[in-house]
C-alpha cells in the first residue's frame, strides 16, 4: 500500500492538509488523466478506486482526495511541487507502486497518445525513477 508511510490519515469527510503526501500523488494522477486533454469518467472512476485500494479512504474520503488534489493541481506552477514531496516522503518501493498507479489511469480509457507517454517519463524521471522501474510498472498494469 502506498500509503504505509503517510502519518494521520484524515477522517473521510475532513479537508486534507495541503501538505499530505497523497494530495501530491493523486495529483500527478489527474495530471496524468488530463494530459491527452480529456479526463474521462473511466480515468475519474480508475482514480477513486486507487485512493480507496491504495490510500485507505472510503468513497467520501476519495471524492474529498481527488477534489483537493484537483485544486492543487489547477493552482500548481509545475509537477516538481508534487514529485518533490512524493521523492522526500515516499521510498523507492512506494515510488515504483505510485508509477503503476500511474500507468493503471493512462491506460484507463484505452487511448495512449504521445502526450501521456512523455509526462509520464517526465514524472518517472522527477520521481527518481529508473527507466527500467517504468517499464517493469507498465508490464505488470498491462
Amino acid at each position: 500500500m502506498v500509503s504505509d508511510s503517510v502519518p494521520g490519515t484524515p477522517g473521510a469527510h475532513s479537508r486534507v492538509h495541503p501538505h499530505d503526501v497523497r494530495i501530491a500523488a493523486c495529483a500527478l494522477l489527474v495530471e496524468l488523466a488530463c494530459a491527452d486533454g480529456n479526463f474521462s469518467d473511466a480515468e475519474q472512476r480508475r482514480i477513486v478506486d486507487i485512493l480507496q485500494r491504495h490510500f485507505g479512504v472510503d468513497a467520501a474520503g476519495a471524492q474529498v482526495l481527488l477534489a483537493e488534489a484537483a485544486a492543487a493541481n489547477r493552482d500548481a506552477v509545475d509537477h516538481f511541487v508534487f514529485t518533490r514531496q512524493v521523492v522526500k516522503e515516499y521510498d523507492v518501493a512506494q515510488r515504483i507502486v505510485l508509477a503503476e498507479l500511474m500507468w493503471q489511469v493512462v491506460l484507463a480509457d484505452g487511448d495512449f497518445d504521445d502526450q501521456e507517454a512523455y509526462l509520464i517519463r517526465k514524472l518517472a524521471n522527477l520521481l527518481e525513477l529508473e527507466p527500467a522501474f517504468l517499464s517493469q510498472a507498465r508490464r505488470k498494469v498491462e
